[in-house]
């Protein structure tokens, strides 16, 4: 049986519920002074050659892996219509008495010297959440990342290292991906779709990457390839955890929501670790079911996020 994350009061976030939960060792101070060496291995260039134990988030552009960052996190990631993430993001929350953020970027192995002096150099730190997207926005213009003109460079093989402190924040580490996309325009190429695709597949072959595969439920299944890497890479699913988000805008009674509902209950893609619901962002965003919960069934008169959360109301 799959484990649940309850449905907590509006203004906590999955963060906290995660620390609730998971207070034993996930939160001890052995767990926390273990991540923290892999973390000092990974900022010095380690996890080139060895692989280190880490979340990735990945799935289709416009997937909700923004407010599924957030939830796990606790911090809220700049959103905008068009493209989001740009480059991979490792993203180290730590419990600390203060809240606090550290930014800097680890460079590619294909950057000239040069290239590499100048994004070494680059460091942020803010006391404040609020100039999260002025960091984010400062670290894409250090790396020459443009959306316009002939020789603009809209992804990046960089690695932007971010370290966020506060006291409620799970002790864990989590890298985004960019959005996977199959259509190319004028701000992304085919070239960027196939430099995407190589990106994710290369953190999926890690053997200590723990895939959070995020769906959202208002695109057909079929057009988000992200579990088909996930299941070439990881065949028994033994690695792979599913999200389903957005769920509130399937047309209930629709076949698209018989379908979201058979794959939520673990039911047709078959993953070790289940799958899970995200539901709509009020406050912030909850995440509502686990998976693995098979003695609940739906009910007809409720949509998929009703019939997935009906058993698990406090």
């Amino acid at each position: 049986m799959g484990s649940v994350i309850k449905e907590g009061a509006s203004e906590l976030g999955l963060a906290e519920q995660i620390s609730e939960k998971a207070s034993g060792f996930i939160q001890s101070r052995n767990h926390r002074d273990l991540l923290d060496v892999v973390d000092a291995l990974r900022s010095n260039g380690v996890s080139h050659h060895i692989d280190l134990p880490q979340i990735i988030v990945c799935g289709s552009q416009s997937s909700g892996k923004s407010s599924t960052l957030e939830s796990l996190s606790g911090i809220a990631f700049p959103t905008a219509e068009g493209l989001c993430t740009r480059f991979a993001t490792e993203l180290i929350p730590r419990r600390g008495e203060k809240s606090e953020l550290k930014v800097q970027i680890q460079p590619a192995a294909t950057r000239t010297e040069k290239e590499r002096i100048k994004l070494l150099n680059f460091y942020e730190k803010e006391s404040e959440e609020r100039s999260f997207p002025r960091i984010i926005e400062a670290a894409k213009v250090a790396r020459g990342l443009s959306d316009t003109g002939p020789d603009s460079k809209v992804f990046s093989t960089d690695v932007l290292r971010i370290e966020s402190t506060s006291p409620n924040a799970p002790n864990l580490t989590l890298v985004d991906l960019p959005g996977l996309f199959g259509a190319s325009d004028k701000n992304q190429s085919d070239d960027d779709a196939t430099m995407v695709q190589n990106l994710i597949v290369s953190y999926m072959k890690q053997k200590r990457s723990i895939i959070l595969a995020v769906i959202s439920a208002d695109n057909a299944f079929a057009y988000q390839p992200v579990i088909k890497f996930a299941r070439q890479i990881d065949p028994s699913g033994t690695r792979t955890l599913g999200l389903i988000t957005k769920p509130e805008k399937i047309d209930k009674g629709s076949d698209s929501e018989k379908y979201y509902i058979e794959l939520a209950q673990n039911e047709n893609v078959k993953l070790t670790l289940g799958w899970h619901v995200l539901h709509k962002k009020a406050t912030l965003p909850r995440m509502i079911r686990s998976s693995n919960e098979r003695n609940e069934r739906p009910h007809s008169s409720q949509n998929l996020a009703g019939k997935t959360l009906s058993k698990h109301r406090s």
